[in-house]
């Protein structure tokens, strides 16, 4: 089983325009995600991004990194044309977030270890909910699933009294088959996902297996400059 990482790095974000070149304690933003990722079993890891600083930026490190669109709307679109382009050859693809500078690659390879199971097309993690007032947070997705790791389905708000090492807040690192990025690409907006906006659904309506992998880590993504000031004061 051959796996490749995709990262997708877009130089225009709306609200933190520039972000992958962000320097975050003496490197770019990109550059910490990419050298965390290559800690992971992953076969092989490149960059794919829309901006011509970007691919210098990379290159200046060593990185593999490629161009892609700039009209895709997420960062599964732009996986889906490097996998159709360059990444053929590959079983299964990871996409991970061009904002978490912090990765783990323990995460990675969890999700790399979901694909044992011949029937996972998609791959994700869960890590328990401690706190009883998370049950409410409507910006942080849970996830049911079941003794054998299947998603069951994705809220933004449980109902249910709390108790300890029941709930799991869902964490957004994804892992697919190519085969079902390719699948993915045309599936239309399901009811669900309509009424929560959690993409999740749409695969889940679809009838495709998501195997939810528990994990102990936490992710940190930088999308403002309060987000960015956060993260250099818990890892400086």
């Amino acid at each position: 089983m051959k796996t490749l990482g995709i990262i997708p790095a877009r130089f225009k974000s709306t609200r933190l325009p520039g972000k992958p070149l962000i320097d975050i304690l003496g490197k770019s933003m990109i550059q910490r995600v990419y050298e965390q990722v290559k800690h992971s079993k992953l076969d092989a890891v490149i960059v794919a991004t829309d901006d011509e600083r970007i691919v210098s930026e990379v290159h200046s490190f060593g990185g593999e990194v490629t161009m892609t669109s700039e009209h895709h709307l997420s960062g599964t679109d732009r996986c889906i044309e490097v996998v159709e382009t360059i990444g053929k050859e590959y079983d299964v693809i990871v996409n991970v977030q061009g904002d978490e500078p912090f990765i783990e690659a323990e995460q990675i390879n969890q999700l790399i270890a979901a694909f044992t199971d011949l029937k996972t097309n998609i791959g994700t993690l869960a890590q328990v909910i401690d706190e009883s007032n998370e049950l409410q947070n409507f910006n942080k997705p849970k996830v049911r699933f079941d003794e054998n790791e299947w998603a069951l389905s994705f809220d933004r708000v449980i109902d249910k009294p709390f108790q300890k090492d029941t709930f799991y807040k869902h964490i957004g690192l994804y892992a697919f088959r190519s085969k079902t990025l390719k699948e993915i690409s045309l599936l239309t907006p399901s009811p669900k996902e309509l009424e929560l906006k959690l993409e999740q659904w749409r695969w889940l309506e679809n009838g495709l297996k998501i195997k939810v992998k528990k994990t102990a880590f936490d992710t940190y993504s930088v999308d403002t400059e309060e987000d960015l000031k956060k993260i250099i004061e818990r890892f400086g």
